[in-house]
């Protein structure tokens, strides 16, 4: 049975924590990476997409204190769980869809997503990140770390499988509902550069999740 994809996350927020870093292969590996790869200069401005309950975002604040962050996610408990982890820091939270919340342009040094858009598809993901490309500071970028299709054939099995579980519950609506449906590698990289950005490099891989970087 298909969640609407706020939903689907509250109801698993007590466990939420334990399984990302439990039960996804890497995990204990790639928060931490994320956060070493943001940067550390002091009031830096960092955009993190789909931020749920931050668990890359307690290893950054370990290394800079003074960074100003903006999380986006759909779910209003785990935004909340993240406010209660973070109290006193310089953090602004926002319950909506990062698709749809305006972002100011040239205001962010850094924007980061760990384990969010691998629901989504190559035609939603272009106005997406070319959104935050204007989002960035000239030499700004983009740190994507997340699940990805081994190859085209399991990229189209997913895609399918979801409108096919969609058609069987009658789900006509464009609401996200939470599915994964990853891109491949390669498919990713062309969203990223169809948004405007320069360069995508590989950082490093955990199975199944990479870490990207998207320059300006």
């Amino acid at each position: 049975m298909l969640e609407k994809m706020g939903e689907f996350f509250d109801a698993r927020l007590n466990e939420y924590d334990r399984h990302q870093l439990e039960c996804i292969e890497g995990a204990e590996m790639f928060y931490p990476y994320t956060a070493e790869c943001l940067p550390e200069k002091s009031g830096v401005r960092i955009l993190d997409l789909g931020c749920g309950t931050g668990l890359e975002l307690e290893e950054y604040l370990k290394r800079n204190l003074f960074a100003e962050i903006t999380g986006i996610d759909l779910a209003p408990g785990m935004l909340e769980s993240l406010k209660k982890k973070f109290s006193g820091k310089n953090i602004t939270l926002i319950t909506g869809s990062y698709f749809e919340v305006p972002f100011e342009n040239h205001f962010y040094d850094a924007a980061v997503s760990v384990e969010s858009l691998h629901h989504f598809t190559k035609e939603q993901k272009i106005p997406l990140y070319a959104k935050l490309y204007n989002a960035l500071k000239p030499d700004g970028y983009f740190l994507l770390t997340d699940y990805f299709s081994m190859s085209e054939e399991e990229e189209k099995f997913h895609r399918e499988e979801l409108q096919s579980l969609k058609k069987r519950q009658g789900i006509e609506d464009d609401e996200f509902y939470h599915y994964d449906t990853p891109l491949t590698v390669p498919h990713e990289i062309q969203a990223l550069k169809a948004g405007g950005f320069i360069a995508v490099e590989i950082l490093r891989s955990w199975g199944q999740t990479y870490t990207l970087k998207a320059m300006k």
